[in-house]
């Protein structure tokens, strides 16, 4: 009886385990900066995110060449989960305003629970930006014809449109870091919702 080969691992294998591995240093990377700036606003180092992440400062580098594109990432990611919600909400059913509402509360319940990075997000200003325009556009096409329906069903003001949002959202937005009396980001977001819909006379 003829022994069978032993089997030895192809060079593929130690490449794919690199790349997972590579994968999860840039998620730690990546949770270990939304802390920092949440903590330490704009001011925090690449030095404190390699701390946190549990790599050295040479791996955040290889990932991300400087702060800003480390900033420009959360960015992205921010955008690219509030466009799958967007259109996620395109495939409900329902009156089209109380879904174009119920988006507007999904997207700002996913910004509370970053409020802190929000804050120093600001800090950067608008170049960051600059790198989110692919998915910035893949947030605004769904959100404009969800516009576009309740606009057409009659429950929405007709003069409102998609690039309205941004500004309606940094408004509620800027609220979410306060938790003393008279700040409450919720009833500032009915606020916003309540002056989109058309009211009709009894």
């Amino acid at each position: 009886m003829t022994a069978s080969p032993i089997e030895t691992p192809t060079p593929a294998e130690p490449e794919r385990q690199q790349r997972a591995d590579a994968r999860r240093n840039r998620e730690r990377i990546l949770e270990s900066a939304r802390q920092a700036f949440a903590e330490c606003g704009a001011e925090a180092q690449m030095d404190d995110v390699a701390r946190r992440a549990g790599v050295g400062v040479g791996t955040v580098y290889r990932h991300f060449p400087t702060k800003e594109t480390l900033v420009a990432e959360i960015v992205r990611q921010k955008f690219r989960i509030m466009g799958e919600n967007a259109r996620a909400a395109l495939e409900h059913e329902g009156e089209p305003f109380a879904v174009f509402a119920d988006l507007l509360r999904t997207n700002a319940e996913f910004c509370a629970r970053d409020a802190g990075v929000q804050e120093a997000l600001a800090g950067f200003g608008e170049s960051v930006w600059v790198y989110a325009q692919e998915e910035l556009q893949q947030l605004y096409i769904p959100t404009a014809e969800l516009i576009d329906r309740a606009q057409r069903a009659g429950t929405m003001r007709p003069d409102l449109t998609v690039d309205d949002i941004p500004m309606l959202m940094c408004g509620v937005s800027a609220t979410m870091p306060h938790t003393g009396a008279g700040f409450d980001w919720h009833r500032h977001l009915e606020f916003v919702i309540d002056a989109l819909r058309v009211q009709r006379a009894d």
